[in-house]
């Protein structure tokens, strides 16, 4: 229940709690799983990665609730790194945080269009089939947040409840011992080296960084909360411990259902989850319900990240055009087209889930590690604020090290394992600081003669 305070409505700690939770659970777990068990030599491996993914999720929560709490901002955390970097850096780093949101949109409308396409096709159709569904898709929503449509608040929270509602029945498969695996699986475990174990752990890890996104939207919450040194890091604890077991859970319900060695070639798991346990109609259910909550994502996705390319460009950091509103409808029609285009654009160029996953994580990782390397600015430029109530992490500064560490462990596991990804990664930002320096650099010179 929110308190009133000086004119605004606080966050109790239930509050925080339920957004965390809204913010980090998505429709990644209805794919990544096998993503992560076909990188993973062993279970024991796969399974590792679901749990030091939330243990580095958590470190990410708070440290941007502390980097939030020591410097609000309206219009997301993007405006922290001109705060904190070069200019130049800081609008590089900004276009890739877009651009990897893009590739998130194209990686879950994919999802949906798999799924959708098991209950469509008699015979599983080709990477392109599903790319142009996903594309159709996101053109959909295009449409109708151009004709200035909108979908209610309401309909978006019975998604959200349908969705934890196909969680829980992933998670009720396991009471179904009948259904599961007949076949007891021989799994290898021998004969692995050390540096097999640490590339296996890398690769899993893709995929789990994924599912697990969401969390660093903590950064919004810092002055919004009742009594933040204590129910910040308790709200965050909390929110992402019923994440890593519900994510555990759903990933060991995959693992036991399915079978560790299909699971790294299956496609559609969730639904085959729901048909071995409730028949064909189960199967059905699952996959429309699940393409219907892609599109609610969709939506919802198409709806912001345009309104953050507006503020870019309200100061000045996009071109004006960006800026550009229909007078009747509101709609943001310049910044909307541009970024369904883009988002079209991934789907067309890289038409397969791993390879968006693997690009979007990678341009994540830059994101991530020079994001949370801020508190270690901030500390030091605001430390007169240690005392002003702010919430400040008792762990400083392993829990922010942690984080930044696991993500350029990532990185590196990415640029090893696809060295051209890596390279178009770094090569999007470079091309992105050098645009800085081609537009918004000449333009503050202009403005300065």
């Amino acid at each position: 229940m929110k308190e009133e305070k000086s004119g605004r409505s606080l966050l109790s700690l239930f509050d925080l709690t339920m957004i965390v939770i809204g913010l980090v659970i998505g429709l990644g777990i209805f794919r990544t799983a096998a993503d992560s068990a076909k990188a993973a030599i062993t279970p024991e491996v796969f399974f590792l990665a679901w749990l030091f993914g939330g243990v580095v999720a958590l470190c990410g929560a708070l440290t941007y609730a502390e980097i939030g709490s020591r410097y609000p901002v309206t219009g997301g955390y993007y405006k922290i790194f001109a705060t904190a970097y070069h200019p130049s850096v800081a609008f590089g780093i900004n276009c890739i945080i877009l651009i990897s949101n893009a590739a998130s949109l194209a990686a879950v409308a994919l999802i949906g269009s798999e799924y959708l396409a098991e209950i469509v096709f008699d015979e599983t159709p080709s990477d392109l089939v599903k790319s142009f569904m996903a594309m159709g898709a996101i053109l959909l929503f295009y449409v109708i947040n151009l004709l200035g449509l909108k979908v209610s608040a309401k309909t978006q929270n019975f998604l959200m409840m349908v969705k934890i509602g196909m969680l829980l029945l992933l998670i009720v498969a396991l009471f179904f011992p009948q259904k599961h695996a007949a076949v007891k699986e021989v799994v290898q475990t021998g004969g692995f080296g050390t540096m097999d174990y640490i590339k296996s752990f890398g690769l899993a890890l893709i995929a789990v960084c994924f599912t697990y996104g969401g969390y660093q939207q903590t950064i919004n919450f810092g002055d919004e909360i009742r009594n933040p040194r204590k129910n910040l890091p308790k709200g965050i604890f909390i929110g992402i411990l019923v994440i890593i077991a519900l994510y555990l859970t759903v990933s060991y319900s995959y693992y036991k259902v399915i079978g560790f060695e299909e699971l790294k070639t299956s496609k559609g798991i969730a639904a085959i989850v729901a048909e071995r346990v409730f028949g064909s109609t189960g199967k059905y259910v699952f996959s429309v319900l699940l393409f219907v909550a892609v599109l609610a994502y969709v939506n919802v996705i198409l709806l912001s990240n345009p309104r953050v390319m507006y503020a870019m460009s309200e100061d000045g950091i996009l071109p004006a055009a960006f800026m550009k509103r229909d007078g009747k409808k509101g709609v943001l029609t310049v910044s909307l087209t541009v970024y369904a285009l883009l988002s079209m654009g991934i789907l067309f160029f890289l038409d397969t889930f791993d390879k968006i996953l693997s690009f979007t994580i990678f341009l994540d990782c830059i994101g991530m590690a020079f994001s949370a390397a801020t508190i270690f600015i901030l500390r030091k430029r605001m430390k007169g604020q240690d005392d002003s109530g702010i919430y400040k992490l008792k762990l400083y500064p392993w829990m922010p090290i942690l984080f930044i560490a696991t993500y350029v462990f990532v990185a590196l596991s990415i640029a090893y394992d696809t060295p051209m990804t890596a390279l178009a990664g770094i090569l999007v930002l470079g091309a992105f600081i050098g645009l800085y320096f081609l537009t918004v650099g000449n333009r503050k010179n202009k403005s300065a003669a």
